[in-house]
């Protein structure tokens, strides 16, 4: 199976270097010195499960270079999603499936936006990665875990041959869950809270979930997603909360996610599809959210500043 890796960021890079390594056929969009690190020395995987590097990857900074794809992972900043929709469509065939590994709630509708429900499938990941430096990609914490499915949760042959193949890499869990849409859900809950949280204290996780103050800001950034989740449609279930908050309270203490680690560079971040979307989807659907609104506001100056620097 030919693999497109749109993004070689921390979650792009690990999934792609992953699936090389277990012999598939795969090629990795990157620029600059990160595209020229990766051609000079190959891409270099540091992992709590074991270093390993992919020797001459296939790379490139230009869609139209490359062979299409018949699975195109989306792994860009979720401000950058639409552009990369756009500027991938040279590798998109008549039965190419792009699969996003984004952090919001919206990728699904805008991949089928863009090219139809037929080359969209509904996708999550759990991972703690990172670029550490040009050619470099962190794997920090977190067992790596791979969620897919179709819109209507029914099983295709497309999502069974692309669950496979990520299934025969070593270090990737596939799970194709029942309901797709609360799975991307589910996993908005903790990295939204956990963005927020850290983007507004600057401290890392294990800071903010014991302090009593904080953790309690945590619950209710979660309740309020909840909400606009039910409000929307995705039942998330009665133990989403508590789910949540055992899964932050499970990452490591030295964990930031990155959304806050943008921030704190200086970056563009993607504050506008996780805080700010709940507190515009909340807005839509009559719910109210003032912890998220607060969080927002706070970051929306230091947001705007890093995208006109």
């Amino acid at each position: 199976m030919r693999f497109v890796i749109y993004g070689t960021g921390g979650v792009g890079g690990y999934f792609g270097a992953r699936l090389a390594e277990a012999g598939e056929d795969v090629a990795f969009i990157a620029r600059g010195e990160h595209l020229r690190a990766m051609r000079d020395k190959g891409l270099r995987v540091a992992s709590v499960n074991g270093d390993f590097v992919v020797s001459s990857p296939e790379v490139s900074d230009d869609p139209a270079s490359l062979e299409r794809a018949d699975c195109i992972v989306l792994a860009v900043k979720t401000w950058q999603i639409e552009d990369a929709l756009a500027a991938m469509r040279p590798l998109v065939g008549a039965d190419t499936v792009i699969l996003p590994l984004e952090n919001g709630v919206e990728a699904l509708d805008l991949i089928t936006a863009a090219y139809g429900g037929e080359h969209a499938l509904g996708g999550l990941c759990k991972i703690l990665a990172w670029r550490q430096a040009p050619g470099e990609i962190v794997h920090g914490g977190v067992d790596p875990v791979i969620c897919l499915g179709e819109r209507d949760n029914q099983r295709s042959a497309r999502l069974d041959a692309i669950s496979a193949a990520l299934a025969r890499a070593a270090g990737i869990t596939v799970q194709v869950p029942d309901d797709i849409q609360a799975a991307i859900w589910s996993k908005f809950l903790f990295i939204c809270a956990m963005s927020g949280i850290g983007s507004i204290t600057r401290m890392p996780i294990g800071a903010t979930r014991s302090d009593p103050a904080c953790r309690q800001m945590i619950v209710a950034i979660l309740e309020e997603i909840e909400q606009v989740a039910a409000a929307r449609g995705v039942a998330l279930g009665a133990q989403a909360i508590d789910k949540a908050v055992q899964f932050i309270d499970a990452l490591p203490a030295a964990g930031t996610a990155s959304m806050q680690r943008d921030i704190e560079a200086g970056r563009p971040s993607e504050l506008a599809s996780q805080t700010g979307a709940v507190v515009r989807l909340g807005r839509e659907h009559g719910v109210e959210t003032p912890v998220n609104a607060f969080i927002h506001t706070a970051l929306a100056v230091p947001e705007a500043h890093a995208r006109t620097a």
